[in-house]
C-alpha cells in the first residue's frame, strides 16, 4: 500500500480543489491504516476481500456514499482509491512474480512477505522529500483530535488517535537516504496521476 506520507501529499492536493476541512480530511486520509495500529486485519478496513485484492471501492460507496459530504469519510475513501491506484497500476512496475526491480537497474528475487521491507525503507527515505516538495503542514499531527462521527463502521473509531500519533513518529523518524525503488520523479507522477484520477471519480459520482 502507498505509505502514509503519500496519502497526506494525494489528499493535500485534492484540498486544492475540494477545500474541506484540513484536519478532518487529511486524518480521514491515513485512518484505514489505523487497522494495523491496533492488531486487527487490515481486510475490513480497506474492503477488501483477501489481504491481496484490491480496495472494493463500489462495496465502500454502497455503504457510504451518502456520507461523502463528512470530511473525514471522504479522506476515508480518499485513501482506499489511493491504494486502489497504488496496487494496480504502480506497483507492478516494482515488484512481480517474486522479483524486486530496484532503481539502480538490478534485480532481486524476494519472497511476497518480505517486499514490504524494500517498500518501507523507501518510504521512510522519501518522507522528506515529501514533505518539502508538496510543503505538507503537519502541525495537525501534533494538535487536539477533533471529535468524528462514529460513521465508519469498519474501524475503531474511538482509536483514531493511535493513527494520528503514529504519523507523528513516522515524521519524527524521517531520514534522507537513497533509495532502492523509488525517486521523487515516479512518486509525484503517482500523487499527481491519483489527484486527476480521484477528482474525475468524485465528479462521476456526484461529489463535487
Amino acid at each position: 500500500m502507498a505509505s502514509s506520507m503519500i496519502h497526506i501529499a494525494v489528499a493535500n492536493e485534492l484540498n486544492k480543489t475540494l477545500k474541506k476541512d484540513r484536519k478532518s480530511f487529511l486524518i480521514g486520509s491515513i485512518a484505514p491504516d489505523i487497522a494495523k495500529q491496533v492488531g486487527l486485519n487490515k481486510k475490513a478496513s480497506h474492503f477488501q476481500e483477501t489481504n491481496e485484492s484490491l480496495p472494493d471501492l463500489d462495496k465502500f460507496l454502497s455503504l457510504y456514499k451518502n456520507d461523502l459530504n463528512d470530511d473525514f469519510v471522504l479522506g476515508y475513501y480518499v485513501h482506499l482509491y489511493t491504494d486502489y491506484l497504488w496496487f494496480k497500476y504502480f506497483e507492478p512496475d516494482f515488484y512481480q512474480n517474486g522479483v524486486i526491480y530496484k532503481l539502480d537497474g538490478t534485480k532481486e528475487v524476494v519472497e511476497k512477505s518480505k517486499k514490504r521491507d524494500y517498500f518501507y525503507n523507501d518510504y521512510t527515505n522519501l518522507n522528506i522529500k515529501l514533505i518539502d516538495e508538496y510543503n505538507l503542514d503537519l502541525s495537525i499531527f501534533y494538535e487536539e483530535i477533533p471529535k468524528f462521527k462514529n460513521i465508519i463502521k469498519e474501524i475503531p473509531m474511538d482509536k483514531i488517535k493511535v493513527i494520528v500519533d503514529q504519523a507523528g513518529i513516522i515524521i519524527e523518524n524521517s531520514k534522507e537516504n537513497k533509495p532502492y525503488l523509488f525517486d521523487m520523479k515516479i512518486i509525484n507522477k503517482f500523487i499527481n496521476t491519483s489527484t486527476e484520477y480521484i477528482l474525475s471519480n468524485l465528479k462521476d459520482i456526484g461529489v463535487i
